[in-house]
């Protein structure tokens, strides 16, 4: 099983529900234990960069998204948050990928 960075956010009730949260949960587990998700869970986010993936949970009061990448060392939490418009807004991608750059560059030394 691999590990977890969190870089980024939280998985918490509130704001989410409990069976949010248990769901979020337990897709990041099948994901440390190497399992490839697909839609409606996991959606990839190649704009961020490579192995960058978005996990999605519907919740009564919303949909939340943890955007991770896939790590030969880790499972890499970039961010967790509400969303609240159709499309994932450029600025949580833009600060996604500086965040997964930032991780490569550190790892790297």
């Amino acid at each position: 099983m691999k590990p977890l960075r969190w870089l980024y956010g939280e998985v918490k009730t509130p704001p989410m529900t409990t069976a949010a949260r248990k769901e979020m949960g337990f897709l990041l587990r099948l994901v440390q234990d190497g399992e490839a998700l697909s839609m409606p869970q996991s959606r990839p986010m190649p704009d961020i960069g490579a192995g960058c993936h978005e996990l999605r949970v519907t919740d009564t009061g919303g949909e939340w998204r943890l955007v991770y990448a896939v790590t030969p060392e880790a499972i890499v939490v970039l961010d967790v948050f509400k969303k609240t418009t159709r499309t994932t807004p450029q600025t949580i991608l833009t600060r996604c990928a500086r965040r997964l750059r930032d991780y490569h560059r550190r790892d790297a030394k």
